[in-house]
């Protein structure tokens, strides 16, 4: 998430979240056309999972709060294909191809297309030692980036204890700009209280962890 409207943990006025009872995994045929698309294209290798979640997160704000979710996906997606030079945004308003369509580096089968998907692996090998170790007390850094962070608004600046460390994974704010920038980095899990989050009118019983990357993390 950025500094965008889809980061939206903590914030008030946008009503409960209504469960569909039975709700079927597509609504309609194009939602399932829309998931196909995302695997198919995704075997190219051209972006990461955190660059796909940065061109849904900053759609404009009257846009993200009116599409469904797979209108978001297909959004999103628009974005990407242009970006990556695969799709020219005059060929998107004709609605077909005006020229050659650009290579690939790798393409899905329909072989490949009936296998479940395989869940991906972000452990990498760490480049130093972890920083902070269980019971250390830290704080998260107060930053506004404007592109992807899994650092949300309302956990920053903020006091909490380390309770677990969790490897060294695929950073993704730097992922979701190019996806050879791995750049390694140290996750840990935080609690905060809720009081430290939300202030006095918390309820006292409340605990939030997240799941922190070092660079987020200061000595408190």
């Amino acid at each position: 998430m950025s500094n965008t409207i889809h980061d939206m943990g903590g914030m008030h006025g946008f009503g409960k979240v209504e469960a569909e009872p039975n709700e079927p995994v597509f609504h309609a045929p194009w939602e399932g056309r829309v998931h196909a698309l995302q695997r198919a294209i995704g075997a190219a290798g051209l972006w990461s999972i955190d660059g796909g979640r940065a061109s849904i997160e900053t759609l404009p704000p009257t846009t993200y709060l009116s599409a469904s979710y797979y209108q978001k996906w297909f959004l999103g997606l628009e974005r990407r294909v242009i970006r990556y030079g695969l799709v020219g945004e005059d060929e998107l308003a004709a609605g077909h191809s005006l020229r050659a369509g650009t290579p690939l580096p790798n393409k899905i089968t329909p072989a490949d297309a009936a296998k479940p998907p395989i869940r991906g692996n972000f452990a990498r090998p760490a480049s130093a030692p972890a920083r902070f170790k269980p019971g250390d007390r830290v704080r998260t850094r107060e930053m506004n980036p404007a592109t992807h962070t899994r650092l949300p608004r309302y956990a920053r600046d903020k006091e909490g204890v380390v309770e677990a460390i969790r490897g060294c994974h695929v950073y993704p704010d730097t992922a979701a700009l190019d996806v050879h920038n791995e750049n390694p980095q140290w996750l840990y899990t935080v609690v905060f209280t809720g009081k430290e989050l939300w202030g006095d009118e918390a309820d006292p019983a409340i605990k939030v962890s997240i799941e922190a990357f070092e660079p987020y993390l200061l000595p408190a």
